[in-house]
């Protein structure tokens, strides 16, 4: 119930206290503060950490190869593993009834592109009609290379929106136009736009078999990816993909006389389980960052649980009369209470207010792979409140049974 004298006395105990009151707001505020903050840093972390994922299939395996560093049945180390064609092709008949998408690639790191008097250098990647999928790219116009493409040597090309825009005027289409790549005519089939932004729309892709001819590769391929099917569970997903990981690397290492302990020859990329390691480790941040935020909303709860200290004892005379005057240990405690709480909620409220326009208008602008779209949820902005009025009340509660335990006639006498 509504109690105006309640209220009237609240204001009239902050009046007398400005200064006292104020630092000890500050301190709550501040609390608050620097938790939704920490909250919303973490968000943006798992933010980030999303984005870097969200640029290929969230469940695809990618082996790539280097050098060995070990010797291994008389093979001196340093040897270069190349992977070619027969090793795909061996990998999906033995590993193929367990693989959803597949395509392995050829990469040319700097091709110079021309389109009329437009020229750029770009990425080209010849691949598979999986690629698409295991990219995770949209396309906005067109359609992607398909297998017909590869096995008939198609010089075809599908490119990123980013080479669109620098080699063609705005409203002009690109689709169905011809291009030249290293002084080889395509035709313009498709282009893509991908959520990894400019840097993976600077890229364009041909069938493979083109790829190898054009580019003088022979049956060199520089890396192999793979997709499982979907799974309910994602322990069963990582499990699955866990296995197929190592199946593939024993596959590998066999083929090409590589030592079972040479980490560096042949490496295999398993997106589930290295999101598996993104998360856990966010899931520590976010912990810690609550770890921090809850010992500094306590240490202003402290703080204002030693001012409601002084203030029952500034009041012992008042409420020994109350009592006197049949004042229950009830009211006496929702009294003390009822001001702690108060103080406590509209200071943590401003904090809470001030960390939500930080996070509004300066977390945008931060700009980063890995940190993106700092911000806090609605649900974590009523947590918050509840952890404010939690506080309030802690910190209101022992003054709040030491006025309730005074008595009249002790509390008449002290001076």
């Amino acid at each position: 119930m509504f109690n105006i004298e309640r209220w009237q006395e609240i204001f009239d105990a902050i009046g007398k206290n400005k200064l006292r009151t104020f630092l000890t707001g500050v301190s709550v505020s501040s609390g608050i503060f620097i938790l939704v903050i920490l909250l919303g840093v973490g968000k943006g972390l798992e933010n980030g950490v999303s984005a870097q994922f969200e640029k290929d299939a969230s469940n695809s395996i990618k082996t790539s190869t280097w050098v060995t560093n070990k010797e291994y049945k008389g093979l001196n180390p340093g040897r270069k593993i190349q992977l070619r064609n027969e090793d795909y092709d061996m990998v999906r008949q033995v590993l193929g009834e367990e693989i959803d998408k597949k395509t392995a690639r050829y990469n040319n790191w700097s091709t110079n592109f021309l389109y009329g008097k437009e020229t750029g250098n770009y990425s080209v990647q010849g691949c598979h009609a999986d690629m698409s999928y295991l990219e995770n790219i949209s396309l906005v116009e067109g359609r992607f290379i398909n297998e017909k493409d590869v096995l008939q040597y198609g010089k075809v090309v599908v490119i990123g929106n980013k080479v669109k825009q620098e080699l063609f005027d705005e409203k002009e289409k690109a689709l169905g136009k011809y291009i030249q790549i290293n002084s080889v005519v395509y035709l313009v089939i498709g282009v893509y736009t991908d959520p990894g932004g400019e840097r993976e729309e600077s890229n364009a892709f041909i069938p493979i078999t083109t790829a190898q001819k054009v580019f003088s590769a022979g049956d060199m391929i520089t890396n192999m990816s793979f997709t499982l099917p979907k799974r309910e569970s994602y322990d069963q997903a990582l499990k699955e993909s866990q296995f197929f990981q190592a199946k593939l690397l024993q596959i590998l290492q066999n083929k090409h006389l590589v030592a079972p302990d040479d980490k560096a020859a042949i490496r295999v990329f398993n997106l589930i389980e290295e999101a598996k390691k993104f998360y856990d480790l966010n899931k520590m941040i976010q912990l810690f960052f609550w770890g921090v935020g809850i010992c500094t909303i306590l240490a202003g709860v402290v703080g204002v649980s030693n001012i409601m200290m002084i203030i029952v004892k500034e009041r012992t005379k008042e409420i020994g009369v109350r009592k006197a005057l049949g004042a229950t240990p009830k009211v006496i405690i929702g009294m003390i209470l009822h001001e702690s709480i108060f103080i406590t909620a509209i200071s943590g409220v401003f904090g809470l207010i001030a960390s939500l326009l930080l996070l509004e208008f300066v977390g945008p602008k931060i700009v980063s792979d890995f940190f993106t779209n700092p911000s806090v949820d609605f649900n974590v902005a009523l947590t918050t409140v509840g952890i404010l009025v939690l506080a309030g009340a802690l910190a209101g509660f022992v003054p709040a049974y030491k006025a309730a335990s005074i008595k009249p006639i002790e509390a008449l006498r002290d001076e």
